[in-house]
């Protein structure tokens, strides 16, 4: 049992590492976490339900997970090849690719939920 912890207080420790990377190394994950405080921000004033915030979480952590795989298929090419090839190129864009989509449908999560209270509470005042 002791191995079995300490194996995932490992594994934890790793993870923590690798997420300090994406944090240190990709400017676009800084965005991400800056646009994601703001959100939660916004959700706290407007009192959000339940089902409202757990659909936010998760889309924000769709972005950030597609932003760590990004980062890990870039890490991945860069160590196996250091000259311009088709399939290198191809692999990163298509990383990149999956980031915008989670992007853009954050921002589309982020207006459906947050767009109509906030709205009301604009009016409002």
């Amino acid at each position: 049992m002791t191995n079995f912890l300490l194996s995932r207080l490992r594994s934890i420790r790793h993870a923590l590492r690798g997420w300090w990377y994406v944090m240190q190394t990709q400017r676009n994950a800084w965005i991400h976490g800056v646009v994601a405080t703001l959100v939660l921000i916004v959700g706290l004033w407007l009192g959000l339900p339940t089902r409202d915030w757990a659909v936010l979480i998760l889309t924000i952590a769709m972005v950030f997970a597609a932003e760590f795989i990004n980062t890990s298929i870039e890490a991945v090419v860069d160590l196996a090849t250091q000259e311009h090839h088709p399939l290198a190129k191809a692999g990163k864009d298509v990383g990149a690719a999956a980031v915008l989509i989670a992007a853009l449908a954050a921002v589309l999560v982020g207006l459906l939920i947050l767009g109509p209270p906030l709205w009301e509470k604009i009016i409002s005042w």
